[in-house]
């Protein structure tokens, strides 16, 4: 083997060991890394906008610095929020807000929650975390307490 074809060859070898790193970089399954929204100096960041909250009943944020955050409209009294984490605390399934039964109920073993947190029907035990939350302006703010 002569010194050209040696050269050509480290090269081939060194484009097909890189070709996996290429891969995954390219990959749509890789996640790219988005950074938490700031927490301001008061405690409080920002999950969302008061559009959005109208919009679709309920802000889901997997971005606060406290975790997952869900944030309602206080139903007794909508100029105020609510804002828990919305991880069962049965087996950790996601809880939603069905207003219709005013509740926070569990997709995966139907444990219900009030909405301040405490277990209406299990087979839950715990109550959900509660957050403090408000509006500013045209955003959803909420401070881990």
């Amino acid at each position: 083997m002569n010194r050209r074809e040696f050269i050509g060859w480290v090269g081939v070898g060194s484009l097909a060991s890189s070709l996996p790193v290429v891969i995954a970089a390219c990959s749509s399954q890789t996640k790219s890394q988005q950074s938490t929204p700031p927490t301001r100096a008061d405690g409080f960041q920002e999950v969302g906008a008061v559009t959005e909250l109208d919009k679709n009943g309920q802000i889901l944020s997997e971005e606060a610095a406290a975790g997952k955050v869900l944030i309602i409209r206080d139903p007794s009294d909508t100029s105020k929020l609510i804002a828990l984490n919305p991880t069962c605390t049965h087996k950790g399934c996601i809880v939603g807000w069905k207003k219709d039964q005013n509740a926070l109920v569990c997709p995966c073993h139907g444990s219900k929650f009030a909405n301040d947190g405490k277990v209406i029907n299990g087979p839950a035990q715990k109550p959900l975390p509660t957050y403090i939350a408000k509006l500013e302006g045209d955003v959803v703010l909420v401070k881990a307490v």
